[in-house]
Parts: structure tokens; C-alpha cells; sequence
């Protein structure tokens, strides 16, 4: 174990080897945060962290499926043994699906994959990192959801580049993602750890093709903010760039 007597601070995002995760791994490096870069894959991860400690970033590597409990099981154990705690988890790892996702058109499994990826991972994640959570002085916890998954965005059929396409898997995913987190918040009212949503934007990624408008740096933005919160700061909350994201 490297480093347990120091006073710096241990972030975890997962799927930060690409895009926004990266990018929320380089901002919180860039502020002192140690920051373990979960991924699932052995090369791309490894390549991350070395980009993360060439510019300067206290980076290490985790071994990371969010969709698989024994990988997160280990996740927890390298993160304990490297770092001896966390302070900050960033729930980012999500995949969008196959087309189509129209609900009258779309496979049943595909919906059930996304939601293995967006959904459970992040409660089978959060589940294991919240011992190590809770020893810290200053907890975070931040999902990366979309704001696709605003249920008054949707009702009020605003245009596509708001609400996203007609999405019974993705968009679905992330209501069902921050309905999940608000009764984290209700169990955990008692304790010291805020947690909050976070929108990033239509965000240029290979999620979307690179169809996106915002920089992975400024969809990273919110997610950073949100993942050094001072004390007393919000908690149960949805938020972009903007302000506060409509349920």
C-alpha cells in the first residue's frame, strides 16, 4: 500500500481510459486528486494512466467491469491496497445500445444490456466502494447522467438535440439511473456523503459517433465540480453547466 499516512485525496472513475472520463480523471489530477483510472480493458487503461502521469497526474490503473461482481469485488481490493481508502467515486462508464430503441421496435435484451452497464454497474460499484466511502472525512459520490433522462425534457417533446432520439434503452437508463440515486440519498441521509448527478452536455464522444457539440473537457466540467463539493455543498441533486437539471 503506497501513501496511507498522506492527506491526498483518492478519486475512482470508471470508464475513464476515453472521452469524458478521461477528461474527469485529467481535472481532478490537475487539483491534487489521486486518481484511479477504471477500465475494463488492460491496454487502453494502461495507456490512459501513462498520458494521466506524463502530464504531471498522481494516476493509477483498475482492473474494472462494472458489469461483472467479482471485478468489482477486485476493484475494491486494488483500490485499498493501492491507495488505502477512497474519497471520490465518478459512476461514468455507460454504453448506449443498439438500434432501434423505439418502444414498440426494440429488443427487450437490448434494453436489459444497457441498464447492466448503466444502471446496475453503477449500484454494484457504488455498493462496493461505500465501506471505503464512508472511512473517508469528505465523501462524493457523482453519477454521469444525461439529461436525455429528464422526464420533464421529455414530456415537453422539446427538440432532438435536447431530449436525444426516441430512446426506450438509453434515455430509459438514465431516468431509471437518478430515480436509483435519490434513494441512495434517502439511505444515506445520515451519513457525511453527497451525491449528485451530473448532465455533461451533448458531448463529442464515440458514444454518439463524435456527433456532439461540447468538448470532452467542457462535459467534464460539471462532473468535477460536483466531485469536490465543499462541505454542506447539495446533495440529491441534478446538474449541468447551467444549473439545476428538471427531474
Amino acid at each position: 500500500m503506497t501513501e496511507t499516512t498522506d492527506q491526498k485525496r483518492t478519486a475512482l472513475i470508471t470508464g475513464a481510459n476515453k472521452g469524458i472520463g478521461f477528461a474527469i480523471a485529467e481535472g481532478l489530477g490537475a487539483q491534487g486528486l489521486r486518481v484511479g483510472v477504471g477500465a475494463r480493458d488492460d491496454l487502453r487503461r494502461e495507456d490512459a494512466v501513462g498520458k494521466l502521469m506524463a502530464a504531471g497526474v498522481d494516476a493509477f490503473g483498475v482492473p474494472l467491469d462494472v458489469t461483472d461482481d467479482e471485478s468489482v469485488r477486485r476493484a475494491a481490493a486494488v483500490i485499498e491496497e493501492y491507495a488505502g481508502g477512497l474519497d471520490v467515486l465518478v459512476n461514468n462508464a455507460a454504453i448506449t445500445g443498439v438500434l432501434p430503441q423505439e418502444p414498440t421496435r426494440v429488443d427487450l435484451d437490448n434494453i436489459r444490456t444497457v441498464l447492466e452497464t448503466n444502471v446496475f454497474g453503477v449500484m454494484r460499484v457504488t455498493n462496493a466502494m461505500l465501506p471505503m466511502l464512508r472511512r473517508s472525512p469528505a465523501p462524493r459520490i457523482v453519477n454521469v447522467s444525461s439529461g436525455v433522462g429528464s422526464l420533464t425534457r421529455q414530456a415537453a417533446a422539446a427538440d432532438e438535440d435536447t431530449v436525444g432520439p426516441i430512446s426506450a434503452a438509453y434515455s430509459a437508463s438514465k431516468t431509471f439511473l437518478n430515480a436509483v440515486m435519490l434513494q441512495y440519498v434517502r439511505e444515506l441521509a445520515d451519513t457525511h456523503i453527497l451525491i449528485n448527478a451530473a448532465c455533461p452536455g451533448y458531448v463529442a464522444t464515440d458514444l454518439n459517433g463524435f456527433r456532439g457539440v461540447r468538448t470532452v473537457e467542457q462535459g467534464a466540467a460539471t462532473p468535477i465540480r460536483l466531485a469536490t463539493l465543499p462541505d454542506g455543498g447539495p446533495t440529491g441533486g441534478f446538474f449541468e453547466d447551467a444549473g439545476v437539471v428538471p427531474w
